[in-house]
């Protein structure tokens, strides 16, 4: 038996740039489930994803979902795209399994969390005020610069990682210190700046706006002190002031101390995004 994608319509040019098309899911010619592919908004032209595949019940375990993720896979190779990426709740048992299968490794995950009735209080021993122009000088093009390296150490080329840290930067501000909605802060430790906080706001979950935490970092003197953990009490409390009761942050594969302080705050797991190269 062959198994094969049908298309359900024509390809669709969206609005942000990007395109998709979704197709039935055949065997002999007979629909067995669907899977609707794209390329990526935030990734870029040059990578796509499977925005979802589904195998009806009595053809599940089959392998039908294995081929239709091969062939969706050509499809995004023949719109000229080199990688794939996969986002996966940590809860999809079997798609995960058919993720790493099929050679899919995880690149990153996006997490969240409820805020409590009442804000977070500070440490004592630490404080906060706002990036100065000048400090967000340096930060806008270091932290730039390391962005657009955790890309190109994923797949990226320095070219591609590059687009990716500038659009990502002009759209999350973009009207730098002055953008609406954003909170660029430092944080003060024993008289001194020990780290720094981007919070800004956007869909936190499908359909669920609130406050993001799109970078947070401590010096390299100082950390494993605590500060880590007082900048992101210093996030919530900036979410909370702002009005929002969710929460969320991005965190790369690999950065199991970010993580484990995420966890150790009640961050959840909401996607695993895996990747893997289209040869």
């Amino acid at each position: 038996m062959t198994t094969t994608l049908r298309p359900t319509g024509p390809l669709q040019h969206e609005a942000d740039g990007t395109r998709s098309r979704a197709y039935e899911v055949c065997v002999n010619s007979r629909a067995v489930g669907t899977i609707e592919i794209a390329t990526s908004v935030s990734l870029g032209p040059a990578a796509g994803t499977i925005r979802s595949l589904h195998i009806d019940g009595p053809d599940r375990g089959r392998g039908r979902g294995t081929v239709a993720a091969l062939a969706a896979e050509e499809v995004l190779r023949s719109w000229r795209c080199n990688q794939i990426q996969v986002s996966v709740p940590p809860q999809a048992v079997e798609a995960t399994r058919l993720t790493t299968a099929l050679g899919y490794v995880e690149r990153s995950r996006n997490l969240s969390k409820v805020l409590a009735e009442e804000p977070p209080t500070l440490p004592q021993s630490v404080s906060a005020r706002p990036m100065t122009d000048d400090e967000y000088a340096l930060w806008s093009r270091t932290g730039l610069q390391e962005y657009a390296r955790n890309w190109a150490d994923r797949g990226f080329s320095p070219e591609e990682a590059r687009a990716k840290a500038e659009a990502d930067l002009a759209t999350a501000l973009p009207d730098g210190l002055a953008t609406a909605d954003a909170r660029l802060q430092v944080l003060i430790g024993d008289g001194e700046t020990v780290g720094l906080l981007h919070l800004g706001q956007r869909e936190v979950r499908p359909g669920e706006h609130g406050a993001f935490v799109y970078d947070v970092e401590v010096g390299s003197r100082w950390r494993g002190r605590g500060y880590g953990r007082a900048l992101m009490l210093l996030a919530e409390r900036g979410a909370w002031e702002d009005g929002t009761r969710i929460i969320g942050l991005h965190v790369f594969a690999g950065n199991t101390p970010a993580l484990a302080l995420y966890e150790s705050l009640g961050y959840r797991t909401d996607t695993v995004n895996f990747a893997k190269p289209l040869l």
